[in-house]
């Protein structure tokens, strides 16, 4: 890594956290209207949460609705309903792996998603799915391209990813109380 991109980290992380903040102070004043989020209810979130984890080039927010419906839904639900749809969502990375056709840009990273996976087998899948980081979607492609049976993969997948929508539902349930 260069040292101008180092550099640029800290401030890119900074608005990062201030962007997070600023959504958590527009959610708790908007409370009336997120209270409405509740119309779309488990269903809805599920193909969000779908709808999010498939996207395998552009990153897209997928805690946020899960959090701040955490504060409206009963969070058990909201983690069962985002974490299956996220799960799901991930096999477009899998396909992509298993065809063949997974467009790669950082080797150096795909190369140490391989190895964990190597090392640790389906462990790694479940620690990438609970983690909020992008290497979910090269586990995936490594999967796939490892021809890993699809469901090991999806049950590694989804244990990670409803722990992981759990975690944000009770995250947002304590720190969001929408009841108005």
């Amino acid at each position: 890594m260069t040292p101008q991109k180092r550099r640029g980290r800290p401030w890119l992380q900074g608005l990062g956290l201030a962007v997070v903040l600023a959504l958590s102070v527009i959610l708790y004043t908007q409370r009336a209207e997120v209270q409405a989020l509740r119309g779309y209810g488990y269903v809805g979130l599920f193909f969000f949460a779908l709808l999010t984890s498939a996207s395998v080039i552009l990153p897209m927010p997928g805690l946020v609705l899960p959090y701040v419906l955490g504060g409206v839904l009963n969070p058990w639900g909201v983690a069962l309903a985002a974490g299956s749809g996220a799960a799901l969502g991930e096999l477009t990375g899998y396909l992509a792996g298993w065809s063949g056709k997974a467009f790669i840009e950082d080797y150096r990273r795909y190369d140490q998603v391989r190895a964990w996976m190597q090392r640790y087998g389906a462990g790694t899948i479940f620690v990438l799915a609970y983690l909020p980081l992008p290497l979910m979607d090269l586990a995936g492609i490594v999967a796939g391209a490892t021809r890993m049976p699809l469901s090991r993969f999806l049950f590694w997948c989804w244990l990670g990813k409803v722990l992981k929508m759990l975690t944000v539902a009770f995250l947002g349930a304590l720190s969001l109380p929408l009841t108005p």
